[in-house]
């Protein structure tokens, strides 16, 4: 139970800070300016899965090490 709660928490902190790591990077540049809401889906969609991995690699670093 601890663990999951553990692990939910990691995930959503990694999708938060890659979220917030991304909002650097000018969109705009790359999408059509005039559709909005998909173009921050898709920064949303790239978030989490950046945060997914972010998170699964620390989860490996931690649990090889013995913690």
């Amino acid at each position: 139970m601890e663990f999951s709660f553990l692990q939910i928490s990691v995930h959503l902190l990694c999708a938060a800070a890659s979220f917030y790591a991304l909002s650097a990077i000018k969109f705009e540049r790359f999408c059509d300016v005039r559709k909005p809401m998909k173009v921050q889906f898709l920064l949303l969609l790239v978030s989490l899965a950046l945060g997914y991995l972010v998170a699964q690699f620390l989860f490996a670093l931690t649990i090889y090490n013995g913690m």
